[in-house]
């Protein structure tokens, strides 16, 4: 634990110790942030299909609570707490990457409480692979991780985190007003393109959400290739169809039941885009060959230092012994998944899953501290893959509920593991101890498979998965693929022709472009219009404001904007189930 300086208080007397840091305050705060940014990412994920880092969020709204309300000032406690809320918030992106497209795939019919375990136990496999390779990662190949070093930069200035914690709060109180009109009125769109006179095949409508502007103003410049996605689709693909003769005729659509819009998303686009997201991840899985390499050489320079000694780490004994027991548990998820799951197919999915999290998390820790850039969907598509192939012989439906399960366990150790490295990065700028955040990672991780299971159950039942309010891109993604692994009646040559335009993309070597293209094409394009209003601002304010106002400012206003209209949205949800309308 860090030593503080020596210092005078009120009354004139001077103290000297430890700061606080891993503390019970400490800890109920994280739980109570990680529950509330674990619902607004992974809502928002399920609309937009990628997920933002949680941590900064966390930082702020810390600073506030500890340092606003309860009147504590220590930097190493505060870092605490946005490492047990961002664990938290791992489960968002790795379940909400895979669960859905059981949804979508109408295999319902599967025990959560075993998917939850099966969770957890990812978890603290993902995070217990990755702990040994601190020292190297962090203390020696002096990686980036830039989203660490942007938290540090806010738990290093204190009065800043409570101006940030303020502007949050105005920022989600006004989304929530925003969204709860919408909700109540039924008016969630509106049609400008009809009012002046647009085709129909050019889709000017414009969804009614500020969580969308709001994840586009963080994302800045990184999603301006969303949004050329969505315009190439409607706005230059479809006017040259309707030049060449080739949009569906109205008769066709009368068939279908289906406006001009609607019929070319659903038939043409959607699915090409699906396909993108498998080509783009995939190859940002072949582009990370050299990373991988280098991820290798971590490990073994990691085995060569014996840090497990130093009473910064925790003892390597109680590491291997979570690997060890978390590696058993995903055995017995296995094998208990679906009644035909035999002791020897049930032992090699176990068995390939934690080698895929080990491996998988080491590459992904290494690329975003190189990059800020993580491939994980291409690693999950990639583990549920291998998997499905495993339990094919089961039958369709077991083969899904199986693979789905013990890759959801995959990736939401792949998300724990990079998140980590991130939060570690940050305790090394700030002079926190590790051993300290690597157990307040262990717990706060068990919190957020809970969380994010009944978020999707509550979500599903009210909206349902893969629908026009929740597209569940990456969902749909895998669901196809497993579809498409199964046999099943899917549209090859869509999925064909976007999978080598997403790779081509990807292989241009701009970080995840053929997902972000692909994600254009997918989405409804009300959405992609609003994400381009957060885009065009985040550019004006950097242009006239200037770039610290965006992150002093714009950044803390627009992560409320997702905090206030994510909760709205769940509690409409609820309501509807509980009230029997969903």
């Amino acid at each position: 634990m860090a030593e503080s300086p020596v210092r005078s208080t009120a009354s004139g007397v001077v103290r000297t110790g430890p700061y606080p840091e891993l503390t019970w305050q400490a800890l109920l705060v994280g739980y109570g942030l990680g529950i509330l940014i674990a619902l607004s990412i992974g809502y928002a994920s399920l609309i937009l299909g990628f997920s933002i880092e949680g941590s900064e969020l966390a930082a702020i709204l810390g600073f506030g609570i500890l340092r606003g309300l309860l009147g504590r000032n220590s930097i190493v406690e505060t870092n605490i707490v946005q490492t047990v809320a961002s664990a938290v918030n791992g489960a968002s992106a790795g379940m909400m990457f895979t669960v859905p497209a059981l949804f979508i795939l109408g295999e319902t019919e599967f025990n959560t409480i075993l998917l939850v375990f099966s969770c957890i136990a990812g978890a603290v496999l993902g995070i217990a692979f990755i702990i040994p390779l601190r020292k190297q990662m962090i203390d020696y190949e002096r990686l980036t991780y830039p989203g660490g070093v942007a938290v540090a930069t806010i738990l290093k200035s204190p009065g800043a985190g409570i101006r940030k914690a303020v502007l949050l709060v105005g920022g989600a109180l006004l989304s929530a007003l925003v969204h709860f009109a919408t909700q109540a009125t039924g008016i969630d769109n509106w049609a400008l393109g009809a009012q002046i006179g647009m085709p129909d095949y050019m889709n000017g409508v414009w969804y009614l959400s500020l969580l969308t502007v709001g994840i586009a103003f963080i994302a800045g410049r990184g999603g301006f290739f969303f949004i050329i996605g969505g315009f190439v689709c409607y706005w230059i693909l479809a006017p040259l169809m309707d030049g060449m003769g080739a949009l569906p005729t109205p008769a066709t659509l009368e068939a279908t039941g289906q406006g001009m819009a609607t019929y070319l998303r659903l038939q043409l686009f959607r699915p090409v885009g699906i396909g993108m997201l498998i080509g783009g991840a995939i190859m940002g899985i072949v582009l990370a060959l050299p990373l991988i390499v280098s991820a290798v050489r971590s490990m073994q320079q990691a085995a060569k230092v014996k840090s497990d000694v130093s009473q910064d780490e925790m003892p390597i004994k109680l590491l291997y012994f979570a690997i060890g027991g978390a590696a058993i548990l995903l055995f017995v998820i296995a094998w208990f998944s679906v009644d035909q799951m035999g002791w020897m197919r049930g032992g090699l999915m176990a068995l390939l899953g934690t080698l895929w999290i080990w491996v998988a998390g080491v590459i992904l820790s290494e690329t975003i501290g190189r990059t800020n850039w993580s491939p994980l969907s291409g690693m999950t598509l990639i583990a549920v893959t291998i998997l499905i192939v495993i339990a094919s012989g089961l039958g369709d439906s077991a083969a899904i509920v199986s693979s789905v399960m013990v890759g959801a366990a995959a990736c939401v150790a792949m998300a724990q593991a990079t998140d980590l490295m991130l939060d570690l990065k940050t305790g090394y700028l700030v002079g926190a101890t590790p051993k300290m955040q690597q157990t307040g990672q262990f717990l706060g991780t068990w919190l957020g498979p809970i969380v994010i299971m009944a978020l999707i159950f509550v979500l599903h039942q009210a909206y349902g998965m893969g629908s026009e309010r929740l597209p569940a891109p990456q969902g749909q993604a895998l669901a196809s693929m497993i579809t498409g692994i199964l046999g099943g009646d899917v549209p090859v040559d869509k999925y064909l022709a976007g999978a080598g335009l997403g790779a081509l993309l990807s292989a241009s070597g701009v970080g995840g472009l053929g997902i972000l293209v692909g994600l254009g094409f997918y989405l409804p394009f009300n959405i992609v219009l609003t994400y381009a209003l957060g885009t065009l601002l985040r550019l004006f304010t950097d242009w006239k404001l200037g770039k610290e106002w965006s992150d002093e400012v714009g950044i803390p206003f627009a992560a409320g904007l997702i905090v206030g209209e994510a909760l709205v949205g769940v509690g409409f949800a609820l309501y509807f189930v509980f009230s029997g309308l969903g």
